[in-house]
């Protein structure tokens, strides 16, 4: 029986982002998928800014930029004509506290290809076809077992293996949720011949939305992605001929112009939340705690902020000699901005929000939590428990100052005691942004701690081990 400290379930986008943070952390883990190789298809393509900040963290956000771009406009098509743009997305200018603004598209198969890359290059590694068939815990551990292959004992299990999570249902853990949307949909990888590259094009049939038909260019590649949906009851054909039908069907393009299917998926658009996230030393992380629609680029981008802020508490408690009672904050924290989100995507997909600021992600916090502190008794515009934004202190951009699996204190316009080494320190006037006060910020971008004095903040520390 081979041991590790960390067992990932599943080398998704969640487990795979939470590989590397376990990784850069020194914490040994290992990655397990069931498939032979990291899923082929686009899925989740939209990656929202709060992610492009946690991916600057990671060290893949060059490789994300380069791999992918920005989403076109809509193009409405009627009769073979068009007849006028649709923007998706409300705009937003870039500022210096949030420098990245809108969507970035990246189909998922780059995505994960990226962040395999950046694992395997911080000496993790993906296992391929390993198969979780059992999960047994006992007070030291958890012991996983596989359709093929050797046990593996660890002290931690995470469940980032989707929305028919094994281990979910091997620890009991039940899902509430609705249907969103009851028509089938299809969505494809494809190649086609006689369509620009520049919009993102709508084919609507008439008042039922069971014709809708939407194709989409995936940016960094030649393919397109199709979405099409269907009648309730009716069975979705995924094949070349079934695709051409479609196209065919509803747009002025011929069967033939579809050169190609390389992936193609039916679904039934769900709203579900696990009841639970955690049970003794299992985690369940992404798409196995909670299943979003498509609509409005919230499920993979969810799932990956839950990776950022199990890794530094896994980290802490493993590494640091943090208490065990920190995972707790885990289920505490994000399971409620799972709730959020999913009821956000439903709304999307209903039409009763646009795209715009609460996709983005970036007002999301943990103002409730019991790891946030807020100590001054007139906060500025930056409080404990909010995401700490990007800024210029003294010459120093906060985001590279942030960069890294440590603890940043701020001392705006304030002193502040040496810290511990853990604990990074940059010092300037009070700011615009972020008012003045000391603040210090979580590994994950969270302020945890906020002051006008040091009152408090070595014992605030002390709840973290090395810190």
């Amino acid at each position: 029986m081979s041991d590790t400290d960390v067992l990932v379930v599943g080398a998704g986008p969640t487990g795979l982002a939470l590989g590397i943070d376990l990784a850069r952390r020194g914490v040994p883990a290992l990655v397990v998928e069931r498939a032979g190789w990291l899923f082929p298809g686009s899925r989740g393509k939209g990656i929202q800014p709060r992610t492009m900040e946690v991916f600057d963290d990671l060290g893949v956000l060059d490789a994300i930029h380069a791999a992918g771009g920005g989403y076109p406009a809509g193009m409405i098509w009627r009769g073979g004509k068009r007849v006028g743009e649709h923007h998706m997305f409300d705009p937003a200018e870039p500022s210096e506290d949030a420098p990245y603004n809108e969507p970035w598209m990246v189909p998922q198969w780059r995505t994960q290809r990226i962040l395999m890359e950046r694992l395997e290059e911080l000496g993790g590694k993906v296992a391929f076809g390993r198969e979780v068939t059992g999960v047994v815990q006992d007070e030291d551990g958890v012991t996983a077992r596989f359709a093929s292959g050797g046990p593996v004992r660890a002290r931690y299990l995470v469940a980032a293996d989707g929305g028919r999570s094994v281990v979910r249902r091997a620890v009991g853990v039940g899902m509430t949720g609705e249907e969103v949307d009851p028509f089938p949909m299809l969505v494809a990888d494809v190649r086609i011949t006689g369509l620009d590259r520049d919009n993102w094009h709508f084919f609507p049939q008439g008042e039922g939305a069971e014709d809708l038909l939407a194709i989409c260019p995936l940016a960094g590649t030649e393919d397109f992605q199709l979405v099409a949906r269907f009648a309730e009851g009716r069975e979705v054909d995924l094949s070349l001929e079934g695709v051409r039908r479609v196209v065919a069907a509803r747009s002025h393009l011929a069967a033939e112009d579809v050169t190609e299917v390389r992936w193609a998926s039916d679904f039934r658009p769900r709203a579900a939340l696990a009841d639970r996230f955690r049970v003794g030393r299992v985690f369940l992380a992404g798409d196995a705690a909670h299943v979003h629609s498509p609509a409005g680029g919230q499920g993979l981008n969810t799932s990956v902020q839950d990776a950022y802020n199990l890794g530094w508490k896994l980290g802490a408690v493993l590494g640091d000699g943090a208490p065990a009672a920190l995972l707790d904050t885990y289920e505490e924290e994000r399971r409620p901005v799972a709730a959020r989100m999913l009821g956000l995507s439903t709304s999307v997909h209903r039409g009763e929000t646009r795209r715009g600021g609460a996709t983005r992600q970036l007002d999301l916090g943990y103002p409730a939590s019991t790891l946030t502190a807020e100590t001054r008794t007139a906060p500025g515009p930056v409080r404990a428990g909010d995401r700490a934004p990007d800024a210029t202190v003294d010459g120093v951009r906060l985001f590279d100052a942030f960069r890294g699996p440590h603890w940043t204190l701020l001392a705006l316009g304030a002193d502040a005691p040496e810290p511990p080494a853990a604990v990074r320190v940059v010092r300037g006037p009070a700011h615009e942004t972020y008012g003045a006060g000391l603040f210090l910020v979580r590994p994950d971008g969270h302020v945890g701690w906020a002051g006008d004095t040091p009152a408090g903040l070595p014992e605030y520390l002390a709840r973290f081990g090395g810190c």
